[in-house]
């Protein structure tokens, strides 16, 4: 196929997703250098990563190259963004070992943390609402928890992972179901041992038993920041006590 004939089987793959509502989040798809290029701001971290594995499953579509943005509920100037990023990473237990340095783009001013022997480090760069990530750490779950982190600034419209991994680590479901569960574990707002999940070539399925509507949709939105998770299936249930205010039961449902 041509470029434009793959292009318009991209588009079109994306006007019959049931998932990607192209009226309220206008997605351009043109081939560059022989990459299917997506451009445009998504309402949601699902969007963006339901799009960009629908135009994967094209016929032709050698390779997806990913410009789309998030539209943030509340936008913020890229200082806000930036002093959130690194208040998340400097805090992060994980981290302490770390140098962490951030800092607008094109700026030499930064916010830093040095230290006399670090095990690794995390640069992070913000321009326009997009945090750029580098830097060296020792594990992709660390990686991948670096990446949530920063999607987790206020303001944040998207997070281009560029940290190296040292030693290097062969990449597959365990590795995501680990990072999962890390996340999990750092989200206040989510009853981590409420919920399990299973991973199969990057398809999630959650299941487990929280307390309101509001933490089963924070629990699927986390999962959806981490990278190599291709698509997510919330089963979890919301507890409904006689009262609506019994505590939750001691252990969620297994996966058999």
């Amino acid at each position: 196929m041509t470029a434009s004939e793959i292009a318009k089987e991209v588009r079109a793959a994306l006007e019959h997703s049931r998932r990607i509502n192209l009226h309220r989040s206008p997605i351009d798809v043109h081939v560059e250098n022989e990459s299917v290029v997506l451009d445009g701001e998504v309402t949601s971290i699902e969007e963006k990563r339901l799009a960009i594995e629908c135009a994967k499953t094209v016929r032709g579509v050698p390779r997806v190259d990913d410009h789309l943005h998030v539209r943030p509920a509340t936008r913020v100037g890229d200082g806000t963004i930036r002093d959130a990023v690194c208040r998340h990473l400097m805090e992060e237990p994980a981290f302490l070992g770390l140098n962490i340095a951030c800092r607008l783009a094109g700026d030499a001013d930064e916010v830093a943390r040095r230290l006399d022997e670090p095990s690794g480090s995390i640069e992070a760069d913000v321009a326009g609402g997009v945090i750029t990530l580098r830097g060296r750490v020792m594990s992709l779950a660390y990686k991948r928890l670096a990446a949530v982190l920063a999607w987790w600034a206020p303001g944040c419209r998207d997070v281009v992972n560029q940290i190296e991994i040292n030693p290097a680590e062969a990449d597959n479901d365990g590795e995501i179901r680990e990072a999962i569960e890390l996340v999990l574990n750092k989200d206040p707002i989510v009853h981590s041992d409420q919920v399990t999940c299973r991973v199969r070539d990057g398809h999630v399925v959650l299941r487990g038993l929280v307390a309101t509507n509001e933490e089963k949709r924070m629990v699927e939105r986390d999962v959806w920041y981490i990278e190599g998770v291709r698509d997510v299936v919330n089963e979890i249930a919301v507890y409904q006590g006689p009262t609506g205010r019994e505590p939750l039961p001691a252990s969620p449902p297994e996966f058999e």
